[in-house]
């Protein structure tokens, strides 16, 4: 069990990259027709960000003042930075950063500029610097299973390297004298530097994430902190070549796309389920199918929510047998597959308008359609159904609530306005294409009214039946 799943998380960090340009598989064995593509006009998560923040520069290692050698007193500079983020994987990314901050060291205090004849020297840098880093998400690189609830910390870690530029400046004793000691610019072999460091962030909500990072910058040059190469008793401190900081930020994370959510807190695990047939080609060790497939439809019993499908039926993902019209008669014996029918009639309507092609039939019935863990955003997969639905609700007499409900997973109170906003979804897509609005209304009933109410607690079942609490519905008033 433990090395199945030591496989399955190590898989779903290769997944956005392995599978990324090549469409599901859809023959008998993949267990449904449904799947989209894995491109990038059909991906589920946002993998684009950009993060700006501020914070405090500390010298840490100089011929000047620093907290290495305890020279003098240590003054705090400031710093920012600006960063476009690309996530790679669920736990790896690349940021293409740009620095900018003044580092303060000596005795004096170098903001105003000003050295007591009694005093030793003082410096100050202003840099600007550009840097690729790599961004490592340990939290989703260490999960290790599904989760149970919505996930809002994540620790990540940053290391890169990049090109600096800066100007230094030296306060002899004695006022106002300050002098620019060297200038560096960038794109010189001397100007090659490297930081790296740690944040810790927090999902504000989808759009918008708070950090905190310390970093820890190299600059790789011995005249960084102003003492200056032959500036005899300046330089000769520190034995290092290299003056380097900390620099501690705090900032914000702008998550850019359209999608509910970022590829950075996109369940890792959640991609699997409809790529197990690639996922099995790829990791021949991981057996798939414990239990076997009864029913020979391409899904496992493990997660089979039929198990008696017919021989020759098409399914879903769930291995239930497909019913595109929903009018109860799947679709291998139904003689009007588009359009909603009784069973005595072999799933075609009763009655029919010629000119409309609007169904009459008010007996037909209403299917839902499930959704993501933590997610409200309805699947390209269940369009056609309520596509359906549209047609059928129109040409009803009768009005409809639109139910939304979830699995028991996480709180009460937030379970609640994940069924809103899925109910509210799917009533809004109900009339852009087309529904009279004055026959819908959507409510949220949280996790009150369950397709599987044994699923309380959700580690009771298999995913499968929790998936199907997932749901949202239609009711006739």
């Amino acid at each position: 069990m433990k090395q199945n799943l030591l496989s399955l998380v190590a898989a779903s960090l290769l997944l956005p990259m392995s599978l990324a340009g090549q469409e599901a598989p859809t023959n008998a064995n993949s267990g449904s027709e449904n799947v989209s593509p894995f491109t990038q006009s059909s991906k589920r998560f946002n993998d684009w960000s950009v993060s700006i923040g501020a914070g405090v520069p500390l010298v840490q290692s100089a011929d000047m003042t620093s907290i290495k050698n305890g020279n003098g007193k240590n003054l705090f500079g400031y710093s920012a930075y600006l960063s476009v983020d690309k996530a790679i994987t669920h736990a790896f990314g690349l940021n293409l950063q740009y620095d900018r901050g003044e580092t303060r060291q000596g005795y004096a205090n170098t903001k105003d500029h000003v050295a007591l004849p009694d005093r030793q020297i003082a410096g100050r840098t202003q840099y600007n610097a550009i840097s690729i880093l790599g961004d490592l998400n340990f939290s989703n690189l260490l999960r290790r299973v599904d989760n149970k609830s919505p996930f809002r910390w994540a620790l990540h870690g940053y290391a890169g390297i990049g090109v600096l530029s800066y100007k230094s400046y030296r306060q002899d004793p004695g006022p106002y004298n300050q002098t620019l000691n060297f200038e560096s610019k960038p794109f010189k072999l001397g100007s090659i530097f490297g930081q790296a460091g740690a944040g810790l962030k927090f999902k504000i909500n989808n759009r918008i994430d708070i950090e905190g990072r310390m970093m820890y910058v190299v600059s790789g040059d011995d005249e960084f902190d102003g003492a200056g190469v032959g500036q005899n008793g300046y330089n000769l401190i520190e034995d290092q070549i290299s003056d380097n900081f900390f620099n501690t930020t705090l900032g914000l994370t702008f998550k850019l796309g359209k999608h509910q959510s970022h590829l950075m807190w996109h369940d890792p695990l959640q991609e699997i389920y409809y790529k197990l047939d690639v996922l099995n080609e790829k990791t021949q060790d991981l057996e798939v199918c414990k239990k076997g497939d009864v029913d020979n439809d391409g899904v496992c019993d493990d997660w089979d929510r039929q198990l008696d499908t017919p021989a020759g039926a098409r399914v879903d993902g769930a291995g239930v047998a497909l019913d595109v019209d929903l009018d109860g008669v799947i679709d291998l014996y139904d003689k009007c597959v588009t359009v909603p029918g009784p069973v005595e009639n072999q799933g075609c309507p009763l009655t029919m308008n010629n000119s409309t092609g609007v169904v009459t039939d008010d007996t037909a019935l209403l299917k839902g359609i499930e959704f993501d863990l933590n997610s409200d955003r309805i699947l390209p997969s269940n369009t056609p159904i309520l596509n359906n639905a549209i047609n059928y609700i129109n040409s009803s007499n009768s009005n409809f609530r639109v139910i939304g409900g979830t699995d028991t997973r996480s709180t009460d109170a937030y379970n609640q306005k994940l069924s809103e906003r899925r109910a509210n979804n799917v009533k809004d897509y109900l009339i852009q294409n087309g529904a009279d609005k004055t026959k819908i209304e959507a409510i949220g009933k949280g996790e009150k009214d369950l397709l599987y109410p044994e699923c309380d607690p959700a580690e009771k079942c298999p995913e499968w039946k929790n998936r199907a609490n997932r749901r949202v519905y239609f009711e006739a008033k």
